[in-house]
Formats: C-alpha cells, structure tokens, sequence
C-alpha cells in the first residue's frame, strides 16, 4: 500500500467528511427555511465528494474495506481533518465563518488539486469545482450580510473571526504525507496558497466591516489525529448508526 497516498487521501476526505457532518446537524433548524435546505445541500455535497475520496482510499488500502469502514469505523486519532472544521454549531454567526474560512481555502486547494499528476484525485477535484464555487459565494454573501448589518449581527461575527481565525493556519500544515505526495507532484503546495488566503479573506472581512483578528498565535493539531474535545461528541453521532447495526452501507 502507498501508505502517505493513503493518508494523503483521508486529509482531504476528512475535512469535507467532518464538516458535512456539521452542516448536517442543522438540518431543520436554520434561521429560514431557504438557508435551512442550503446548508443541507451544501451538507450533501460535502458528503458526495467524501464518498469518491473514499472510494479511491479503499482502492490504494488494498485491504478488503469498503468507504462505510473508512468514513465511520476509525477511531478519533484515525481523523486527519484540520481542527477548523470540527468546532461547534454555536451560532449562526460561528457557522457562516466556520464556512467561510474553509470555503476559501477549499476553493484554492481544488483549484490546484486539478492540475495533480494523480489522475483520480485530479477528476475529484474537477468534478467538485463547482459546488464549492457555489459553497464559497453561499458564505461569502452571508459574512457581508451579517457583518455589516445590525449591531447585534455585526458583533456576533466579529467574535466569531476573533474565535476562529486561530484554526485558519493548520489548513497550510504538512505532513510527512502531504510532503512526500507534493515531491512527486500529486499534492498542493499549500504553501504557495497562503498568502493570497489570507488577503482573499482579509478582502471580504474589510468589506464586511469586520475587523481581521491580529493573533499571530495559531492552534493545530487535528492533520496529526490530536483533536479537540468536540470531536468526540461529533464521533459519537456519527458512528452510532454503524456500530449499532454492523453493515449498513451509505
């Protein structure tokens, strides 16, 4: 098995795995029925790239698993999903942001990811292109709206950048795996995408009358396995279906 392809896979499955699980918590109860059947569309699509990566997961793991095993039956150490996406529903305003500051980099990551030497991951990307298009423009529009809106919206988003923006560095950590598949021309150069993240999402906060955090301290974590407590109460919904009854498939 190419082990770091493998692992290389997850940490991109992961993120969209974890954060669809997130959207789909809301499912009946978003602030409006409209925003309510986006967001769980937006779940679902998440979900439908999850199901090619792991597809393709199975295929290199070359052990008889199927993508039910890989997506529900690891333990929390076995997630590489960056600590961003698994942080709590708090509110409207934590789950706009939430998107938004992944929204970005995922759009980025695809981007690139489309020009990969690995044929699968390449077709991934380019399929999924255009959801996250529409993903980011979703997010983007609602941190505009609610951040220069009322007093009240505008400082529930700003406290929501002030609590989040600690998570934003971890999307461009590498791994030993992510080094190794960039070497050989399958990865992203995460690194090349930094910079214009953060001016991407400084950009739109301006607009949004928000004020970008100055906190150079960043936490990270998650792309290793190390989570925060959140994620086991996330695990423990999620994998209930499967544990309770073996052998359901998706």
């Amino acid at each position: 098995m190419n082990n770091n392809l493998y692992k290389y896979i997850l940490g991109i499955a992961d993120n969209s795995l974890i954060l669809g699980q997130r959207l789909g918590e809301l499912c009946g109860h978003g602030p409006s029925l409209e925003t309510d059947i986006a967001c769980t569309n937006i779940s679902l699509d998440l979900f439908g790239q999850v199901r090619s990566y792991y597809q393709y997961a199975v295929q290199v793991q070359g052990e008889g698993k199927t993508e039910d095993d890989i997506a529900m039956l690891r333990p929390e150490r076995g997630y590489f999903n960056t600590l961003l996406v698994e942080q709590p529903n708090t509110d409207f305003a934590y789950i706009m942001t939430r998107q938004f500051l992944f929204d970005v980099y995922h759009y980025m990551f695809l981007l690139e990811l489309k020009n990969s030497k690995d044929e699968t991951l390449a077709a991934i990307a380019n399929k999924s292109i255009k959801e996250v298009s529409y993903h980011l423009r979703f997010s983007t529009d609602w941190i505009i709206r609610l951040g220069d809106g009322t007093e009240e919206s505008h400082k529930r988003m700003q406290n929501a950048v002030n609590s989040l923006w600690t998570y934003t560095d971890e999307l461009f950590h590498q791994t030993e795996a992510d080094k190794a598949m960039i070497s050989q021309g399958i990865g992203v150069e995460t690194a090349n995408l930094k910079e214009t993240y953060y001016n991407k999402v400084s950009e739109i906060l301006e607009k949004a009358t928000l004020l970008v955090p100055e906190s150079k301290y960043f936490q990270k974590g998650g792309k290793q396995g190390i989570h925060t407590e959140h994620m086991g109460y996330l695990l423990a919904d999620m994998q209930y279906m499967q544990r309770a009854f073996p052998n359901m498939e998706w």
